[in-house]
């Protein structure tokens, strides 16, 4: 399996990577890939950009070396009822909208179970992918959440980084991808990439989805033109519909 659309990637607008939107096009295009997504950290981060970034994504081109370029951001999923650091106005312009828990941002107890604050993202019609749940110190019912993500069309991601700078999660993680498997629910494979090298590598990821024996046919971003038609059919989204007004 090959994973030619990225759906989750940051740039130095998110302090803590390291490559530019043109460096991360570069390289996409060297590699093959049909394009990405760029997502960085919504504000509630310590080191993500403010505000104005995310309303300036407009000026971001959409064809760019020859990648297909969307645009979105990693929302911080604040607290227990599920709250994020974007407004809906803004989220309601993206191509793509992740949400994940990070710690920095969550205003919960580490351990403390997470289910509710997973049920109101999932619920949210504004967000896309359910990104990295898999941390042990943000616990939740995994069947029922993938269940609802079903019911809501949403997808949820298998994250390469994780394997690398969330090993704990690893165990959590392949729990997921089985019950995504199970319910047939679609998921995304992402590089989560903080360094324009880490576009393309998915090794880690698919070595894992290839030991459950779980199906193409549910991962969502073998091409941009799959990615696509999923968000349209299924997420009622066009994507690339956010630009400069002539």
């Amino acid at each position: 399996m090959k994973i030619k659309f990225d759906t989750h990637t940051h740039t130095l607008a998110s302090t803590h990577a390291y490559s530019t939107l043109s460096e991360n096009a570069t390289y996409a295009a060297k590699i093959g890939m049909d394009g990405f997504a760029v997502t960085d950290h919504a504000p509630a981060l310590p080191d993500a950009p403010n505000d104005w970034h995310f309303h300036n994504l407009k000026n971001v081109p959409r064809n760019l070396y020859g990648q297909k370029i969307l645009v979105g951001a990693e929302l911080n999923i604040l607290d227990p009822e599920g709250n994020v650091d974007l407004d809906d106005e803004l989220l309601g312009l993206m191509d793509v909208v992740n949400a994940s828990i990070h710690a920095p941002a969550y205003k919960g107890k580490a351990g403390a179970d997470c289910t509710g604050a997973y049920e109101s993202a999932v619920e949210n019609p504004l967000i896309d992918i359910i990104c990295h749940s898999g941390s042990p110190a943000f616990p939740y019912d995994y069947e029922y959440i993938i269940k609802l993500a079903k019911k809501n069309g949403k997808l949820i991601e298998i994250n390469n980084h994780t394997f690398f700078v969330r090993k704990g999660s690893i165990t959590n993680c392949r729990k997921i991808a089985e019950l995504c498997k199970k319910h047939e629910v679609g998921i995304v494979v992402s590089s989560d990439a903080h360094m324009f090298t880490d576009i393309g590598d998915y090794t880690q990821a698919l070595g894992m989805l290839e030991e459950i024996g779980f199906p193409e046919e549910l991962v969502m971003n073998t091409s941009y033109e799959k990615f696509a038609a999923y968000m349209k059919d299924v997420r009622n989204k066009e994507m690339m519909s956010w630009k400069l007004e002539a």
